[in-house]
């Protein structure tokens, strides 16, 4: 869901960087009455605040027979209120020089707008009728059904390689409703009632499970009057906010399998069961797949990509999910190069990594990215205001935008090096071939049960 100001958007984020290279960020948090939760972060560098707000409500606390409200529900509440007519909430925010966007992930929904720091009020406005007043009807319902699908049509079903995320993870989790995709199935969504939105909507739009986050430009004691003013009548939602319980089993065997796409060139898919975010562990994960796949002098860029001119392009990233989660490898093949032979090629570069300590040179190039990635993160009012309200949400302590690189820098080269070997083996593993919609006629041209 995306909604730009035209005129301007260039000048805003230009000009949004927060001074000083890694201060400390300083907040304040509190809650309201109904159970709200409010972080607020002063920095009057430029005349912009950032308002956001966070639901701790994703694809994964879905109903398995209705899929893809968390998504429908973030393109849903763009539609007004009973006091904001419809589709208007954006023309209100860039009428006032601002920007404002959503998106939707397995475990949250997440809103914020960009505003000139003298629109604060109005940002507060438009984000308390989103949590009491949204319009969820059947005129808003059917709009953004065709919405949706127009979305998927264009990100999912026309989009070279775009069914990737899906397709490894309703192979990777048998059990844990990570399954299915956050898009879910508009099969679904098309079944659905209009008091099942509703329903879903009185259930997890509720202040006590929400993060209210406001960064930038902004007088701290005037904006928890303001705060207050907009949030504090909104009546608690007065029930126990309904959570999977689910655990993924651990695999005991490399599962593989063949995805036809509409394709040119073949591409190889790695997917393996790894910590969820904020364990010990996470961050050597975390830190392996940047060694691997962050820049040209990456390990895997450099060594397939460059070298053996066996890949277009090869990653590797780690999903931060509250559960146990996946890292994800993925490369395109290179012009006559067979899934087999980039496969194999990747699968080196982990052993490689498995048999022998990562040099002091390498490792501490790479903990100068993980550190200027994480000031870089911070860099802007938006990024801080998403950073506090993750922090709280995912771990109850916000002032991890401050610490958490220290837990980084715990990491040892060692550690990497029996995260390799715990984790990354083919017993814990999918693994895809994405193969062109030509060669599903010939199906001997792939292997893909063979041993190794």
């Amino acid at each position: 869901m995306k909604f730009l100001s035209g005129i301007l958007l260039a000048g805003l984020f230009a000009t949004e960087i927060v001074s000083g290279q890694n201060p400390d960020i300083k907040f304040v948090e509190f809650d309201l009455d109904n159970g709200l939760h409010v972080i607020l972060h002063e920095d009057h560098s430029t005349p912009i605040v950032a308002v956001s707000i966070m639901y701790k409500v994703g694809s994964k606390n879905e109903d398995p027979e209705r899929t893809g409200f968390a998504h429908f529900f973030e393109h849903l509440l763009f539609e007004g209120s009973e006091n904001i007519e419809r589709r208007q909430f954006d023309k209100l925010v860039t009428s006032a020089g601002g920007t404002l966007n959503a998106n939707t992930w397995y475990d949250r929904t997440y809103y914020y707008e960009i505003l000139p720091s003298n629109q604060l009020a109005l940002g507060l406005y438009l984000e308390s009728e989103r949590l009491l007043h949204a319009k969820v009807d059947s005129v808003g319902i059917e709009t953004q059904r065709e919405v949706v699908k127009e979305e998927r049509r264009l990100k999912v079903d026309n989009t070279p390689y775009g069914s990737v995320l899906e397709e490894t993870m309703k192979r990777s989790y048998t059990v844990h409703p990570y399954q299915w995709p956050v898009f879910g199935s508009l099969d679904h969504l098309n079944a659905a009632r209009d008091e099942e939105f509703m329903e879903f909507y009185k259930t997890f739009y509720v202040p006590e499970n929400a993060v209210l986050s406001i960064a930038g430009d902004l007088n701290l004691e005037e904006t928890k009057v303001l705060v207050e003013k907009y949030f504090g009548e909104i009546p608690n939602g007065g029930h126990e906010i309904p959570r999977p319980s689910e655990v993924e089993p651990q695999q005991t065997a490399e599962v593989r399998d063949i995805v036809y796409d509409n394709i040119q060139l073949p591409a190889v898919i790695q997917s393996y069961h790894v910590p969820a975010q904020g364990t010990e562990d996470y961050y050597a994960v975390s830190m392996l797949a940047q060694l691997l796949s962050q820049g040209e002098s990456s390990r895997l860029s450099k060594s397939v990509k460059d070298d053996q001119q066996k890949a277009l392009f090869v990653g590797a990233f780690p999903l931060d999910l509250e559960d146990p989660a996946v890292t994800i490898a993925f490369g395109i093949a290179n012009v006559g190069v067979s899934p087999e032979d980039l496969e194999e090629a990747m699968d080196a570069e982990y052993e490689k990594v498995k048999e022998e300590l990562i040099p002091e040179k390498e490792f501490q190039k790479l903990r100068n990215q993980i550190e200027n990635d994480f000031i870089s993160g911070n860099s802007r009012v938006a990024g801080i205001a998403e950073s506090l309200a993750n922090y709280h949400m995912y771990f109850g302590n916000a002032n991890l935008i401050n610490t958490e690189i220290e837990r980084y820098m715990k990491v040892t080269r060692e550690d990497i090096q029996r995260v390799a070997k715990k984790y990354f083996t083919k017993e814990n593993r999918v693994v895809l071939y994405y193969l062109p919609k030509s060669a599903q006629q010939q199906p001997e041209t792939t292997d893909i049960n063979k041993e190794g």
